[in-house]
């Protein structure tokens, strides 16, 4: 497994390699001993979450807050997405940046989303199959997140927003601006 940076502190990209022959593929989608090995993080994951999407899809961005908080291991098992990070640590050198990637069924990426990270991803192609390891259970009330179209942010998500299929929870979360105010 190649472990490649993104620029944001403790966000990696992870690059399986793929075994093919005649008969398909073959790749190991996570060795934890490899993992700390390359990354220095210690992770031990406790939930897995799966979703299947129509192309347009965004979900996100999303985040629980406090002794709640998440990583993630995120990839797509069908399909394709533009997956993006924002890094939302007040201490962190990289407060307020964002980084993304298309994560796909060809290359097999993952990405690894620290805790105090908001997390999103726009779906590109339709019946995609996204799934994501955490290292904390869900809490319902702790969970957070910041609108997609956040101006200060400025996510290019590379695609129309009049196209978008949102949840009307994701279509009112709260401005970047106002998750600083209010701490």
């Amino acid at each position: 497994m190649r472990i490649e940076t993104t620029g944001l502190e403790g966000c990696f990209v992870m690059a399986p390699h793929v075994f093919k022959d005649n008969r398909g593929s073959f790749f190991e989608s996570y060795n934890e001993a490899s993992f700390k090995e390359k990354t220095g993080i210690s992770t031990k994951f406790v939930q897995d979450n799966q979703s299947i999407s129509s192309k347009g899809t965004l979900r996100g961005l999303h985040f629980q807050k406090g002794e709640h908080a998440q990583a993630k291991l995120v990839r797509v098992i069908r399909g394709k997405v533009l997956d993006v990070c924002v890094d939302i640590r007040k201490e962190s050198p990289t407060f307020g940046q964002h980084v993304s990637i298309i994560l796909d069924d060809f290359e097999n990426k993952q990405m690894y989303v620290p805790r105090g990270f908001a997390h999103g991803f726009l779906v590109l192609e339709d019946n995609t199959i996204f799934s994501y390891k955490c290292d904390n259970y869900y809490n319902k009330a702790s969970e957070s997140g910041i609108i997609f179209n956040d101006p200060t942010l400025n996510i290019d998500w590379q695609y129309p927003f009049d196209k978008l299929l949102l949840s009307e929870k994701d279509a009112i979360l709260p401005t970047f601006q106002s998750l600083i105010d209010e701490h």
